[in-house]
């Protein structure tokens, strides 16, 4: 049997050694995910495999190809999949009768449950639409304003295309391996860079041609994913239209892709582009990475989950143990390995006593510990309902109004100044919460760090919702758009309110909710940061200060709860100062991807269960143990 390298040249028998040796260390881990799997199959299934190009098996770094339509024997095949890398994903396309191999071989391999659809790149290319796309640009080719679609140059590139990845549950892969690939025109893998320099989305393109001499004439693209949080709407279908354009100018007739049938919406989008339904199947080998598509069922409750509560139960699953569905409105699982069971809801678990859960309940007794234990916190009081409150506001000149307990930024006001002012916002407070705080209103980006275990796992910054205008819509229907594409996102979790504090933010940036923005203009919409009123998250966790990191594990270990999200207000995340502002006993980790939040999790609730080391980690992984 013959195995190529990512130029579809025959391997050496070094080279094959030398990839044997690769199979056997621990793969690049992740989930299955729904849009940009691998596709097709060959239009003409009886097609003997051309001379000189047999058996090709692509590496992608995340996984292989297997190219069926090359293999003589079904069995080489099988073989080849056999020899899969440990936490890689590999795909084996345009087999002919693959449900025959599959029947032979069931307790190994299966049917992925996927659609196959395809794009024609030349008028000639029937029976499907008319193609997509167009002159392709250098180094260009997106028409959203401010998003350059190019060529994935290097390892930061690299780098930052596998944080996409990850936080789209998707395998990750060597960063070598990425920009070894991205070389050889084999590979087509382009990323989308926002006007600040950010890759907010990516697609691989892989020529047919190139690889094995395809006959057909055919290509493939694979892993089409954007970073949801900063991703202007329509990033994807910037970086398909220019894939398209590549591929035509090389005079491809045809790309194939493969989604999840449950996939609507990335079905929706590719039909509307031009895609329809072919009759490819593809094969994949039964390992844990693919679990959710060939298991006979998830756990009860599992679909009806939301993505806090997923996020640890995908990681418990990954490791066998066995997850059951208490509640799944409330996020409820219970969790059992061995003779150990533990109750979790999302990242609260049976381990956080209910004394520390109290603790950061009430952000009285959170600024109380953390002010004992010689933490820095805002000044405040307890609002009185007198003239103490509005002497207080005189003292510190801007507060922050917002009840003792309470979550999600419900009833907070921020930047009151006026004793007017002061009163509303303390009665808007009280709505949520008969105790109300006035703290100081400080400066700075709003940080969020996650503590597992008294070690700091991810850092954010979090920023306020915004809208960018395109000349086109209002502010209302700019918000609008928004709050679907951010619930759509975060399963539900996150949207825009347009509420009075809404309307007085647009004011203040001098606009009213039915003017049009220009294009090109970005104003905020809330005054808080909070992600479920529609805010965003941005990894700090490579940057994060070591004074900030050894403040927020001695927090932890003052208020002496195992899992916590701390917020404070920094300078900046690479530099010192910072306050701290409450201590949230359950965190978000959904929100922290890619950093390792629901592996540190689960290693936590079941240590002798811990995950494999990854090939590829997020910057900052290795955390503080101050």
């Amino acid at each position: 049997m013959t195995e190529t390298l990512a130029t579809g040249a025959a391997l050496t028998e070094g080279q094959r050694a030398r990839m044997a040796r690769r199979r056997e260390r621990v793969g690049p881990g992740g989930d299955p995910v729904a849009p940009g799997e691998p596709a097709g199959r060959s239009t003409d299934p009886d097609a003997v495999p051309p001379a000189g190009r047999t058996d090709v098996v692509l590496d992608c770094g995340w996984g292989r190809l297997v190219f069926g339509q090359t293999f003589r024997d079904p069995a080489d095949v099988a073989d080849v999949l056999r020899s899969e890398a440990a936490g890689s994903r590999d795909i084996c396309i345009y087999l002919r009768d693959p449900h025959v191999l599959v029947s032979r071989l069931h307790d190994e391999l299966f049917i992925d449950p996927s659609l196959t659809y395809r794009l024609p790149l030349s008028p000639d290319a029937a029976p499907g639409p008319g193609p997509i796309g167009g002159e392709p640009a250098a180094d260009g080719g997106a028409d959203l304003p401010g998003l350059r679609v190019r060529q994935l140059r290097d390892a930061a590139d690299a780098d930052a295309v596998n944080r996409i990845y990850a936080s789209n549950g998707m395998v990750t892969a060597p960063v070598d391996v990425l920009v070894a690939n991205a070389a050889t025109p084999s590979f087509l893998h382009l990323v989308a860079e926002s006007a600040t320099g950010e890759i907010v989305g990516t697609i691989t393109g892989v020529d047919h041609v190139e690889v094995f001499d395809d006959p057909d004439n055919g290509a493939s693209l694979w892993c089409l994913t954007v970073d949801f949080n900063h991703a202007p709407p329509g990033t994807g279908q910037a970086l398909l239209t220019e894939l398209a354009a590549r591929l035509t100018d090389r005079g491809r007739a045809f790309v194939d892709l493969s989604v999840l049938a449950e996939n609507d919406g990335a079905i929706r989008l590719y039909e509307r582009l031009g895609f329809y339904r072919t009759a490819t199947l593809c094969v994949k080998r039964k390992n844990p990475i693919n679990e959710r598509l060939f298991l006979p069922s998830l756990p009860a409750g599992y679909d009806e989950l939301n993505p806090y509560a997923r996020i640890v139960a995908d990681e418990a699953m990954r490791r066998g143990i066995r997850v059951e569905v208490t509640d799944p409105a409330w996020g409820e699982l219970r969790l059992t390995s061995g003779g150990r069971t533990i109750l979790t809801r999302e990242s609260l678990s049976e381990l956080t006593s209910a004394v520390a859960m109290s603790r950061c309940d009430d952000k009285r007794v959170t600024r109380r510990i953390l002010t004992e234990a010689g933490l820095s916190v805002p000044r405040g009081r307890t609002a009185t309902g007198d003239d103490a409150d509005e002497a207080f506001l005189a003292e510190i000149g801007a507060v922050v109004v917002k009840p003792a307990r309470g979550e999600q930024g419900n009833g907070i006001t921020v930047g009151v100044r006026a004793p007017e002012a002061l009163r509303t916002a303390v009665e808007l407070a009280r709505r949520y919460c008969p105790d109300v705080l006035i703290e100081e209103l400080r400066a700075g980006a709003d940080l969020r760090v996650v503590v597992i275990d008294h070690e700091v796992v991810a850092a954010a910054v979090r920023q306020p919702a915004s809208i960018t205008g395109d000349g086109v819509h209002d502010v209302t229907e700019l918000i609008e758009r928004q709050s679907r594409r951010r619930a759509a996102a975060t399963g539900g979790e996150s949207r825009i309110p347009i509420d009075d504090m809404t309307r007085e933010v647009v004011a203040e940036a001098g606009y009213g909710m039915h003017d049009v923005l220009p294009e090109g203009r970005m104003i905020a919409v809330r005054r808080t940061a909070n992600l479920h009123t529609g805010g965003t998250i941005h990894d700090v966790t490579g940057d994060l200060h070591p004074e900030i990191a050894e403040a927020c594990v001695a927090a932890t270990r003052a208020l002496d709860i195992p899992v916590t999200g701390l917020d404070l207000l920094v300078t900046a995340p690479d530099q010192p100062e910072h306050v701290f502002i409450e201590a949230n006993e359950r965190p978000g980790l959904a929100n922290h991807e890619p950093q390792p939040t629901a592996e540190r999790f689960v290693d936590l609730l079941f240590p002798g269960t811990r995950a494999p080391h990854r090939l590829w980690s997020p910057a900052g992984t290795a955390s503080s143990t101050a």
